[in-house]
């Protein structure tokens, strides 16, 4: 399949009706076509892994098809120049997190990206930095603690940002740090402590969220059970 044959099918799906609602939630509307992620997962399921394609389909520009494109991109290929050329055009928090859920996490060049884009001005691409970390947590079955651990003074390096995106991106992190392991839990809440002490509405905020969760009975009794069966 082609770029353009594709692009025509997407097209064909488009459904204004879901643009308005996805404005509500803050996506950006400006070439998007309102197709839902179920679907473009299905359409990815069937065009398979396409590395030409996919670079093809990001520089439509077209919201869904730049999604599309890190579903069926091969994270082998994937170069950190292409990395930061994308994350360049990132304009909207869910084109950001599906491109780092879906891709980036999955290549060698994760964690280096994390501390590059955790000190760019850019508010997508910081929160690039952010979203990708948080990916990590999940997907990165291999990564060690310390390599998370390595990541705290960025966490509080950003805490202070006080932009929306960043700051969500920054608590969704640390959060996910601290589901990761027992181990982990209990030092991100100490981080989430330090955080707290910060002169911040945004760090105050994120560290009142973060211990919220990390601390509440179900994550306890979670990381509890996995420590249990780890033994």
């Amino acid at each position: 399949m082609t770029s353009d044959e594709l692009l025509d099918e997407l097209r064909a799906m488009a459904n204004l009706a879901n643009v308005d609602g996805m404005a509500r939630f803050g996506i950006s509307v400006e070439g998007t076509l309102g197709i839902s992620i179920l679907v473009l997962r299905q359409t990815a399921k069937r065009v398979g892994r396409d590395h030409a394609l996919a670079i093809d389909l990001w520089a439509s520009g077209i919201h869904e098809a730049r999604i599309l494109a890190s579903m069926i991109d091969d994270p082998a290929a994937v170069t950190p120049e292409q990395m930061d050329s994308w994350a360049a055009d990132f304009d909207s928090w869910d084109v950001c997190d599906q491109v780092c859920g879906n891709l980036f996490d999955c290549t060698p060049h994760a964690f280096d990206k994390v501390a590059e884009w955790s000190t760019r001005d850019e508010e997508y691409v910081r929160r690039a930095a952010f979203s990708l970390l948080a990916a990590l947590t999940v997907h990165d079955k291999r990564a060690t603690d310390d390599q998370f651990l390595a990541c705290f003074p960025l966490i509080v390096s950003a805490a202070t940002d006080e932009r929306n995106f960043v700051k969500k991106a920054v608590n969704w992190s640390l959060r996910q740090i601290g589901k990761r392991n027992p181990s982990l839990n209990a030092q991100a809440i100490q981080l989430a402590r330090d955080i707290q002490q910060l002169d911040s509405r945004s760090a105050r905020w994120i560290a009142a969220d973060a211990l919220r969760e990390l601390t509440s009975e179900p994550v306890q009794e979670r990381l509890k059970r996995a420590g249990a069966r780890s033994l």
